[in-house]
């Protein structure tokens, strides 16, 4: 499959579609996109969150496990509210560093720099990673120790994704943290290897990536949707 429709839902949340097939990652709240309608007429449906925080784990998506295939969410989501639902064999709960292959799609755990995990899934010959909360937390005013541990807690987990290669990758340029929304996003594509970025997390305030982002040399395709319901096509 040469083409892949993202549709952005809020926040962190984003529909994509390949074909027939639907993966929905970190559900919050979806006030224009018919989702419902799109799960009805997909074959394969997959669901993702990535972490507990109410603004990446909404309960009724367990409300839809009719429809859905199987749903991967991180372990600290076990005992949070609906989850109990779930039919035991269409859940995979993952912690960082973890594999599931579901012959259709792998899915591979990373870390978080705030709770939970980050995906990686290949799909359809496409590769997707989704960072949840996984950034480089660089707070204004923050004390220089705090600064200085989110600054080594990113560069870890960081490494330990530089051999990937992305065809799109979600990540978050939250615009509480100012000047530095980005500084996560630049290290980020300055290490993997990503043909698009698409940011998210960004509390409604648009953000434009300065020309050949992150530097000349390695260039990388940037959308930043900040309406529900804005869509992009990628095509290989």
């Amino acid at each position: 499959m040469d083409r892949l429709e993202v549709t952005y839902l809020f926040n962190s949340g984003f529909v994509v579609k390949c074909g027939r097939d639907l993966l929905i990652f970190d559900y919050y709240l979806n006030p224009t996109v018919g989702l419902e309608q799109l799960m009805a007429d997909s074959e394969n449906v997959w669901v993702f969150s990535s972490h507990r925080h109410a603004d990446h784990y909404n309960p009724v998506i367990c409300d839809w496990q009719e429809r859905v295939t199987h749903y991967f969410l991180s372990d600290d989501i076990r005992y949070e509210t609906g989850v109990h639902k779930i039919k035991q064999e269409k859940v995979v709960f993952m912690k960082p560093y973890e594999q599931a292959d579901m012959k259709t799609l792998q899915v591979n755990s990373f870390g978080s720099t705030d709770e939970g995990i980050s995906f990686s899934v290949e799909w359809k010959g496409w590769r997707i990673f989704h960072a949840g909360d996984l950034n480089w937390w660089h707070w204004k005013g923050d004390t220089p120790e705090n600064i200085r541990m989110a600054a080594e807690g990113f560069k870890t987990e960081l490494a330990k994704l530089q051999h990937l290669k992305l065809d799109i990758a979600f990540f978050p340029v939250d615009s509480r943290l100012e000047e530095y929304r980005a500084l996560g996003a630049e290290a980020f594509c300055r290490t993997v290897q990503v043909d698009n970025l698409v940011a998210m997390h960004t509390r409604g305030e648009a953000w434009t990536a300065p020309a050949y982002f992150p530097d000349k040399e390695r260039p990388v395709t940037v959308w930043c949707p900040v309406q529900s319901g804005e869509g992009r096509t990628f095509s290989k």
